[in-house]
């Protein structure tokens, strides 16, 4: 019993200490920035056969039940990841432009509009217009200029270019209602994002419209930051609320689109602003450093005032954005913390547990520009992010490794086993002979005993001539 407790402790230890190695060279994986894009490609595919079985099996209806767009985002990012990855690779457009009509079908569904108000302008909103008029250019981008999605999205892109033209006259407000009373920045950088992009597909100028929605957006950030805000007045677009990670990672991935000069003087502003604090933890936070605020249904839970999906969508902005440093801490982090298993062809995060972060990650690592020129930013942090799991993981295995010293007996950490002796011939035991067969005599000295079978010296017999 001894032995086999010696050894399942030593076996343990042994597990303990591959998945150690394991974590070590996930904090060190590559980010997209430092991949080609065969590599790239490889990698989303797995995520996205796991994203459809999770689809299929309905998981974004319960996504919809942890926050008001689950359902929403597991179709649009799911689509949206297919035509980055068909961009990237020529053998798998068609693949690539199937999938994403099919997330687009879905999205343009009943279903897909149910929680989003008919009677706003757009119609159903800015959020639900903004996102899908994004996916439908992006097909549009694939498919080539004799895509049949191409007339719905000069008339979807015309919509959200009138709400926004009639909005700036009305009140000088670039901002549009997602939901009946209530406006958030970042929708509204999605929309004149897809209306910069259908312009370009079909040879519509909008670009006096997108320096004016610029202007006006930038006389209503937040003063605190000199972000865009999280909320604003649906009426005048006054900030209501300051500058959020939740509700900024979007606002930087789409501004890149827009603008990239803007979006990267931006994203500098936020990467010194919201850069964790937290050792080993290089995420983002969701308020600026300095201010400590409970998690909200926008943010959802916090740790230590981190936000893993802002954290997970900033991935994204800071390959868009070139930024080396911030893209491959934000790869390591995403990938050492989620704890990723892949099996039959399918990779996923915490077990599954949560389909629609698996999406946003997927969108994150596989990003790339659609529209605007490069930029190039570099906001760290540096490689000893790390160093704080070295230790950790060192003080966690010190302890397991002495432990499994012990129980194997190896010395000096654990009594090494003796050898018998005495136990028959081949072991090294001396042979006895007839005397120590027979019974010694119960007054017969200690020593004797101790050197049964041993010669006794020679008596020396007293010499008479002396």
């Amino acid at each position: 019993m001894r032995r086999l407790v010696r050894s399942l402790t030593v076996l343990l230890v042994l597990v303990f200490t591959s998945l150690a190695v394991i974590e070590v060279s996930r904090l060190h994986t590559s980010s997209p920035l430092a991949r080609t894009d065969a590599e790239i490609v490889a990698d989303a595919l797995p995520r996205l056969a796991f994203q459809r079985a999770a689809l299929d099996g309905g998981s974004a209806v319960r996504m919809q039940q942890l926050f008001p767009e689950g359902w929403f985002f597991s179709y649009t990012l799911y689509g949206l990841t297919w035509l980055d990855v068909g961009a990237r690779s020529a053998q798998l457009k068609d693949r690539a432009l199937a999938e994403a009509r099919w997330a687009l079908s879905h999205v343009d569904s009943d279903e897909g509009r149910a929680v989003f108000d008919p009677s706003l302008e757009p119609a159903y909103g800015v959020f639900y217009r903004g996102w899908a008029t994004w996916l439908r250019g992006g097909v549009v981008a694939l498919a080539g200029p004799g895509a049949p999605e191409r007339e719905r999205l000069a008339a979807d892109a015309e919509a959200l270019a009138g709400a926004f033209r009639r909005q700036l006259g009305a009140t000088g407000s670039p901002f549009l209602t997602a939901y009946p009373g209530q406006a958030w920045p970042c929708d509204s950088a999605v929309g004149i994002a897809a209306v910069r992009l259908a312009g370009t597909l079909t040879g519509t100028d909008r670009a006096g419209l997108v320096r004016d929605w610029l202007a006006a957006a930038d006389t209503r950030r937040d003063p605190a930051t000199g972000l865009l805000p999280h909320t604003v007045d649906p009426s005048t677009g006054q900030p209501t609320s300051g500058a959020r990670a939740t509700s900024q990672v979007m606002v930087l991935r789409f501004l890149r689109e827009v603008d990239p000069a803007i979006g990267a003087r931006d994203w500098a502003v936020f990467r010194e602003r919201f850069a964790s604090t937290v050792p080993g933890a290089p995420g983002v936070r969701e308020h600026p450093q300095g201010v400590d605020l409970a998690g909200d249904v926008d943010s959802g839970p916090l740790i230590r005032g981190l936000s893993t999906s802002a954290s997970a969508v900033a991935l994204g902005g800071a390959v868009v954005y070139g930024d080396r440093a911030a893209a491959a801490a934000l790869t390591g982090l995403a990938e050492a913390a989620g704890l990723a298993v892949q099996w039959d062809g399918e990779r996923r995060y915490l077990g599954g547990a949560l389909p629609v972060g698996d999406a946003f990650l997927a969108w994150s690592l596989a990003a790339r520009p659609w529209t605007g020129g490069d930029v190039t930013a570099a906001t760290g942090p540096s490689w000893t992010w790390r160093l704080p799991w070295y230790a950790g993981l060192t003080a966690l295995l010190a302890p397991a490794w002495l432990l499994a010293l012990v129980a194997a007996g190896i010395a000096p950490f654990g009594r090494a086993r003796q050898p018998r002796h005495g136990v028959g011939p081949g072991h090294g035991s001396t042979p006895s002979g007839p005397d120590d067969a027979a019974p010694r005599p119960a007054g017969e000295s200690a020593d004797r005993k101790a050197g049964a079978g041993a010669p006794r010296p020679p008596v020396r017999e007293p010499d008479p001539g002396r």
